[in-house]
């Protein structure tokens, strides 16, 4: 059913855990299958230095999130926020078809995340000028 990129990501996946202090942080969860996923970037110089996530589903929702995050790592936000779930779904050698919606969460979540940082950011920049 699943691909040996899938059941590996699935088995061993990376960059699982939080980030503390995270610069940008993005929540999706899909009430249909009762998936969750929550992305944690730490960015510098707007590229993801660090990326990981925390997740309660099914195989092919963990195995999406985990090569996500490595796709994502070192990349500008630019590029990290084009990344689509055809993408990651080629990523993972495919998908079966009930289960190409797991890769949806992930990107949305990211985007999320990279939104979260860009949100905060701005704001820390009109801080900082405020006291000039």
């Amino acid at each position: 059913m699943y691909s040996a990129r899938v059941m590996d990501h699935f088995q061993n996946p990376r960059n699982v855990g939080i980030i503390p202090g995270a610069d940008g942080i993005g929540t999706v969860g899909d009430p249909d299958c009762g998936d969750f996923v929550r992305i944690y970037i730490r960015v510098r110089a707007d590229r993801i230095r660090e990326i990981s996530f925390e997740i309660c589903g099914c195989p092919a929702s963990i195995a999406t999130a985990s090569v996500l995050t490595e796709m994502a790592a070192g990349k500008s936000l630019r590029d990290a926020v084009a990344i689509t779930e055809d993408n990651v779904v080629k990523a993972l050698s495919g998908l079966p078809e009930s289960k190409v919606h797991c890769s949806n969460i992930g990107v949305a979540a990211l985007r999320q995340a990279i939104v979260d940082y860009l949100q905060k950011h701005k704001k820390q920049k009109e801080t900082s000028k405020r006291q000039i």
